[in-house]
């Protein structure tokens, strides 16, 4: 839904309309949205149209972000150590003299 909405406004109908949800349950995935501060809802007559709130999203993706850069950190030294312990266990290769 949010993917959707980063295109534009929706209506609740239009947001679920892709999912094998009903619209009663499609309305509190919504609710959650919008407590979480995801999306803003605005009632227009009858009908409730939906806008992405990208503040939310972009904190997130900082943090995450973050985290991402300090595991592959630690993942990079991870793979060069194994590499090395690797290197060690191998048996010297033998040469054939060339005579």
């Amino acid at each position: 839904m949010l993917r959707d909405l980063a295109g534009g406004e929706r209506t609740v109908s239009q947001l679920a309309e892709p999912f094998a949800i009903s619209l009663a349950a499609a309305s509190k995935h919504i609710k959650a949205l919008e407590n979480a501060g995801l999306i803003h809802r605005e009632v227009r007559g009858r009908t409730h149209v939906c806008r992405l709130e990208p503040g939310p999203l972009a904190s997130a993706h900082e943090w995450l972000s973050f985290y991402q850069r300090f595991w592959t950190d630690r993942l990079d030294v991870l793979e060069r150590l194994l590499r090395e312990e690797e290197a060690r266990k191998e048996p010297p290769s033998k040469e054939t003299p060339n005579d």
